[in-house]
C-alpha cells in the first residue's frame, strides 16, 4: 500500500508515476476523502474538546448558586447529549477512514526510476542471457509427448479425476519432478542461505490483503465454500511466509530469508485459449519460493542477490535462459521492479517465463504493518520475493533440453543423485 502522506504532499506527482504503469489515480475521489476525513477529525477533535470543557462546570455551577445534586444534573444531561453525538462522529469518522483505506487498497505500486516505460511483455528488456540453446538433429518432441511416450504424464487422467489444466505424473516423471524440488530447495538452504519454512496451503483474507492478492485480484484466486470467515487457496507461498512477520517488530537478525516448496493454485481468470496443452499453465503446480525480509536500505540490493540465487539453479540445470527487466506495464501490482527469468523452450522455439523475482519495497509491510526497530523508532521492512523455480515448468523444460532421438530423456547431471544414480528416462 502506498504512503497516504506521499498522496497527500503531491497527489499529481504519485498520478503521474502510476500512468506510466497504465493505472489511472482517481486524484477528485482521493481529494474528496480527504476533505471528508479532514472535516471529520475537526469535528470529533471540536465535539471532544467542548466535552471537556463541559465536564468541568460543575463547580462553576455551584458557585452561581445551585445545589451539588443540580449542577451534577444539569452537567450530566449535557453530557449524555455530546456522548450521542460524539458517537455518531465517531462512526461517520469511521466510514471515512475506511473508504480511504479501500481506495488506497485498490493503487499498484509506484514502479523505480529504472524501470523501462511500456505497455506489455513485448516492451520488456533483455538484460543478459546464459547458454545457447542446442541444434537437435531429429524432430523435436514437447514436454507432452515426450512425458506420455515415458508413461510418466496423464493429463486425460488428470481431467477425469478434477477437470482441463491438471495432470497425473508417474514413476521417473513423478519422481524427476521431486528431485527437482529437493535439489532447488537444497541448494537454497546450502548455498544460499535461507531457512526452510513448511506453510499452510490454505490463508485467510487478511494475509492475501497483505501481499496485495486482494481485493483487486479475487477472480484469480480459489476461495473456499465455508461459513464465517473466508479462506483461500494459496497462489503462491509468497503469501503466508510474507505474513509470517505481519503486526511483527522484527528486532532479530536482519534480513531474514526463507524459502518453502508449496503447490500454487490459481484459477487463471483471463487467460482462455493461452497455453492449453500441457504443464505450462496449469490450475494446480508446484514452486519453491523465496522471500527475503530486509531493511531499507538494503532491498535494491538484495533484489539483486535473489535473482541470482534464482538463477544459480538454471545455471547448474546447464538450462539456457534469459533474464528480463519487466516493463512498467508488464509488472505485478505490489512490485517496484521485476526480474523475470525466461528459460528456452525447444518445441516453442522460444523463451518462456520461468521465475519473477521482484522488491516491494514498503508496499507489503505497510499492509502488514512489518516493521524493525532503530533505536527508539520504528521503521517498516522492505519484502522481496521470487520463484527459485517453478518446479512444473523446470521439468517441462528438463525434458524439452534433454531429449534424445529415441524418446528418451537424459537425467542432468546434479538431478541423478536424487534419482538414485538413473542417468536415462527410457521411453516405454
Amino acid at each position: 500500500m502506498l504512503d497516504s502522506k506521499l498522496l497527500r504532499a503531491d497527489i499529481d506527482a504519485v498520478a503521474q508515476a502510476l500512468q506510466k504503469r497504465g493505472f489511472t489515480l482517481d486524484v477528485a475521489r482521493f481529494n474528496e476523502l480527504e476533505r471528508q476525513r479532514k472535516a471529520s477529525d475537526i469535528k470529533t477533535q471540536e465535539l471532544q474538546s467542548e466535552r471537556k470543557q463541559a465536564s468541568k462546570k460543575v463547580g462553576e455551577l455551584i458557585k452561581s448558586g445551585l445545589s451539588v445534586d443540580d449542577a451534577k444534573a444539569q452537567v450530566t444531561e449535557v453530557l449524555e447529549k455530546m456522548d450521542a453525538e460524539l458517537e455518531e462522529q465517531s462512526s461517520i469518522n469511521k466510514t471515512v477512514n475506511e473508504d480511504l483505506q479501500a481506495f488506497l487498497l485498490t493503487l499498484p505500486n509506484i514502479p523505480d526510476a529504472d524501470v523501462p516505460e511500456g505497455k506489455d511483455e513485448s516492451d520488456n528488456v533483455e538484460v543478459s542471457r546464459f547458454g545457447e540453446p542446442k541444434s537437435f538433429d531429429f524432430a523435436i518432441k514437447d514436454h507432452v509427448d515426450l512425458g506420455e511416450g515415458v508413461n510418466g504424464l496423464d493429463f486425460d487422467l488428470g481431467a477425469k479425476l478434477t477437470g482441463s489444466r491438471f495432470v497425473v505424473m508417474r514413476a521417473d516423471i513423478a519422481r524427476l519432478h521431486r528431485s527437482l524440488a529437493q535439489f532447488m530447495i537444497n541448494t537454497h538452504i546450502e548455498e544460499h542461505g535461507y531457512t526452510e519454512v513448511n506453510v499452510p496451503f490454505i490463508v485467510n483474507a487478511e494475509s492475501l490483503k497483505g501481499t496485495g492478492q486482494l481485493p483487486k485480484f479475487e477472480e484469480d484466486l480459489f476461495k473456499l465454500d465455508t461459513e464465517g470467515n473466508p479462506y483461500y487457496l494459496i497462489p503462491t507461498a509468497e503469501v503466508p511466509i510474507t505474513n509470517m512477520v505481519r503486526d511483527e517488530i522484527v528486532d532479530r537478525d536482519l534480513p531474514q530469508k526463507w524459502v518453502a516448496h508449496t503447490p500454487s493454485f490459481r484459477s487463471e481468470a483471463g487467460s482462455y485459449g493461452r497455453d492449453v496443452r500441457g504443464m505450462i499453465r496449469q490450475h494446480q503446480f508446484e514452486k519453491v519460493e523465496i522471500v527475503q525480509v530486509v531493511k531499507a536500505e538494503t532491498s535494491d540490493a538484495a533484489l539483486e542477490e535473489l535473482t541470482r540465487h534464482a538463477e544459480t539453479i538454471l545455471q547448474k540445470l546447464n538450462l539456457p535462459y534469459r533474464k528480463m527487466l519487466l516493463c512498467t506495464g508488464d509488472m505485478g501490482f505490489s512490485a517496484v521492479k521485476t526480474y523475470d527469468l525466461e528459460v528456452w523452450l525447444p518445441s516453442q522455439d522460444t523463451y518462456r517465463e520461468i521465475s519473477s523475482c521482484s522488491n516491494t519495497r514498503d508496499f507489503q509491510a505497510r499492509r502488514i504493518m512489518a516493521r524493525t526497530r532503530e533505536g527508539k523508532k520504528s521503521e517498516l521492512l522492505h519484502t522481496l520475493n521470487g520463484s527459485g523455480l517453478a518446479v512444473g515448468r523446470t521439468l517441462v523444460a528438463v525434458l524439452e533440453n534433454y531429449q534424445q532421438a529415441d524418446g528418451s530423456i537424459r537425467i542432468p547431471q546434479v538431478l541423478q543423485p536424487y534419482m538414485g544414480g538413473k542417468q536415462v528416462i527410457n521411453a516405454s
